[in-house]
């Protein structure tokens, strides 16, 4: 089974840990009564550049992406050391695995989210923005405003919120950016309380006929706002990710913090 992972490792982290990973992978995939294809791991630092003791001092960010049944799936886990991020890492893939293969059920509410290159605790939300931070891991925080560092254009689904929620708890999303047929307008749904899971459009419209998800709507339409401003408004109110129309084509764009404290961009291909 092991031949099925592979362990992609960052400067200043020891081979050692990468045999660790690939052993322990192998043993969650083996343990799985699912057809696993290929198993890609990515492990890297957080900021070790400023920490003397490299990886043991620094955060650390792992990720791993499969495919289950038939179903991409994806995991990623920050933690402040090796050991726990490996830890976290394992025990959500063992979740995950089974999520995928029992049938899907709504995912707990509230749990931990991650921002700005930070591990956060959260409580509940307001009814129409994401959960507010209520403690911190410890990891290193950046230095200086936050800037867009990555820009990802997709090709946005066509589905229903209750498929988009499915794809955002099967790739370990916080937010997943869509396209809603029944009102052919770009969407998100993302997690929030009090249910754990909300539906936001472009322009604002009525609830789904009969989800199977248990979602709550926002009322309004997503904000026009230029990259400038979006990024303004997400740093002013400290969230984690910002949803917005872009001025003139009204396209939907999702704005979220990044591990190494930089922005990010989803944007529809066309």
């Amino acid at each position: 089974m092991g031949e099925l992972v592979t362990v992609r490792v960052c400067e200043g982290i020891s081979r050692g840990f990468a045999a660790d990973a690939r052993a322990r992978i192998a043993a969650v995939v083996g343990g799985a009564d699912a057809l696993v294809e290929s198993l890609r791991v990515r492990v890297a630092t957080l900021g070790a550049a400023a920490s003397p003791g490299g990886a043991d001092r620094a955060g650390v960010l792992t990720q791993v992406n499969a495919e289950v049944d038939g179903r991409r799936i994806r995991v990623q886990e920050a933690a402040a050391d090796l050991g726990e991020a490996l830890d976290r890492l394992t025990e959500g893939l063992r979740v995950r695995m089974a999520a995928v293969t029992s049938g899907w059920t709504p995912r707990p509410w509230p749990r931990r989210i991650r921002t700005r290159a930070l591990l956060t605790t959260v409580a509940p939300g307001t009814p129409d923005g994401p959960p507010a931070a209520v403690a911190r891991a410890g990891l290193p925080d950046p230095a200086g405003p936050p800037r867009i560092v990555r820009r990802k254009r997709a090709q946005l689904v066509w589905c229903s919120p209750d498929a988009a929620a499915r794809t955002m708890d099967a790739m370990d999303y916080d937010i997943h950016l869509f396209t809603d047929p029944a009102t052919e307008t770009d969407a998100v749904v993302y997690r929030v309380g009090p249910t754990g899971y909300r539906l936001a459009r472009t322009v604002a419209a009525g609830p789904p006929t009969r989800p199977a998800v248990p979602l709550t709507l926002s009322p309004c339409g997503a904000p026009e706002l230029t990259e400038d401003q979006a990024a303004a408004r997400l740093a002013a109110a400290e969230l984690p990710y910002l949803f917005f129309a872009q001025p003139g084509s009204g396209r939907g764009r999702v704005l979220y913090r990044r591990f190494d404290g930089g922005l990010g961009l989803i944007a529809a291909a066309s």
